[in-house]
């Protein structure tokens, strides 16, 4: 059954348009708010963060009303990382927690993703019964007027994230003489991330904290690690972390300049863990994970598996299979022994923590080759495109082509209008020759 509002990572789209409007969040809070009552409590409680976006100012007042309307008492916290809201929903016992961001988009768009009590993102049957609540009649859902809720900001969520990220850590842990070169990406991270790592001792040069609404993810972030790189290597820093719009993602630029992808942040972290016997049943990765990392768990003696893109179908893969460790090659890592949900200063934290004694960077990544990939992101107007005869025909073509020699993948993003055809191939000759034939019949 297709969802009508929520995609791959919550609700995303263009500002002020359809789904992203003052309108539509103010049903979007009613509705969360109706569904996640819970009667045997005597305080209901909502928590609010956000990112950077211009619409931010916009949209947070509306969705405010509706979870105050449904009876929420709704506290709101102003830029926070995503995983720094996921963890305070459960912390603060909160009925709900709810992000406004639309992650690594352009600051056009917007969205939402939301957590449950347990600080952990909604599946499906949940987003499918919020949309039923979204589409009914409102009055039934309005609070009588002794029962709204209130609303106040708390000024103190950077430092009850901070704090809860530093508890993960022995209390030894610190970053004294540690140069670190950092982009925030305009974005969730902008204070939180410099603050966190001055506060262990480190000496952080930073960019991408200063953002005024419209230059969030823009030329910076993790979706431009050229940036992030340039910086590393002025600087000579021991190490470059490079963080999305609301901070879930994360990219790493070792010492020599070497990016380091999602994919090789696991191999890593995998490899570490199974030596101090902390990995749990082994790794989940996507669909879009390249072959190269799933060779080398196999080497490795590791379980691998596969779940759908998206991280949140990666966090409930890694609960059913009882992993604690997964991701995405985009950078969204869940440490399952810390947290519920992507979190790059987390990530960022455990790889400074195995550089401890002096080791470099560039000593614990580049672990396995990868495999040549292509990945071909295409604007469309209407993702359906791909159900097309000729769309499928290419396809059909494609994997004909490529059979025994890699892998073709082609899907419709959940949180963009665009289609990603992604292909894997030591034949770099065959492997151009098939995404070509597929983005041909698109366009």
């Amino acid at each position: 059954m297709i969802k009508r509002y929520f995609g791959t990572d919550g609700i995303r789209g263009r500002v002020n348009l359809e789904k992203i409007n003052g309108d539509m969040f103010f049903k979007f809070g009613l509705a969360a708010g109706t569904y996640f009552k819970n009667n045997k409590k005597k305080k209901q409680i909502a928590i609010i963060a956000k990112d950077t976006r211009l619409s931010g100012y916009s949209l947070e007042p509306a969705l405010v009303s509706g979870l105050a309307s449904s009876g929420m008492q709704v506290f709101t916290f102003g830029p926070l990382p995503t995983n720094g809201l996921a963890m305070l929903t459960k912390k603060m016992r909160a009925n709900l927690g709810i992000m406004i961001t639309a992650s690594h988009n352009n600051f056009e768009d917007n969205g939402l993703k939301l957590f449950g009590p347990d600080g952990m993102k909604l599946s499906d049957s949940i987003e499918r019964k919020i949309e039923n609540i979204i589409d009914s009649k409102i009055l039934p859902k309005l609070s009588k007027p002794e029962k709204l809720g209130r609303v106040k900001r708390l000024e103190d969520g950077i430092d009850r994230y901070v704090e809860i990220l530093k508890n993960n850590f022995p209390s030894f842990f610190n970053l004294k003489g540690v140069k670190i070169a950092l982009d925030c990406a305009n974005g969730a991270a902008y204070k939180v991330g410099p603050y966190l790592f001055r506060s262990l001792g480190a000496k952080v040069y930073e960019i991408g904290t200063s953002p005024n609404g419209k230059n969030i993810n823009h030329q910076c972030g993790s979706t431009h690690p050229n940036k992030i790189k340039s910086l590393t290597k002025k600087v000579r820093a021991h190490i470059g972390i490079s963080l999305d719009g609301d901070a879930d993602r994360i990219i790493i630029c070792d010492e020599l300049g070497n990016i380091i992808d999602g994919d090789q942040i696991i191999a890593m972290l995998a490899t570490r863990w199974k030596d101090k016997k902390i990995l749990k049943g082994g790794v989940v990765g996507t669909l879009m994970s390249n072959y190269g990392l799933q060779n080398y768990l196999k080497e490795k003696k590791i379980n691998f598996k596969r779940s759908l893109v998206g991280d949140r179908y990666v966090k409930q893969m890694m609960h059913d299979c009882k992993f604690n460790l997964g991701g995405e090659q985009s950078g969204h890592i869940i440490l399952g022994k810390f947290a519920t949900t992507g979190d790059g200063l987390l990530v960022a934290l455990e790889v400074l923590f195995s550089m401890r004694k002096g080791r470099k960077a560039s000593d614990l990544f580049n672990l396995f080759k990868l495999t040549p990939q292509i990945l071909e992101n295409i604007d469309v107007k209407d993702k359906s495109v791909i159900k097309s005869t000729k769309c499928k025909q290419a396809i059909k073509k494609a994997n004909k082509l490529i059979k025994g020699k890699g892998r073709i993948l082609v899907r419709a993003s959940g949180t963009e209008s665009k289609i990603r055809v992604m292909g894997e191939s030591e034949n770099k000759k065959v492997l151009t020759k098939c995404i070509k034939l597929i983005t041909s019949s698109i366009n």
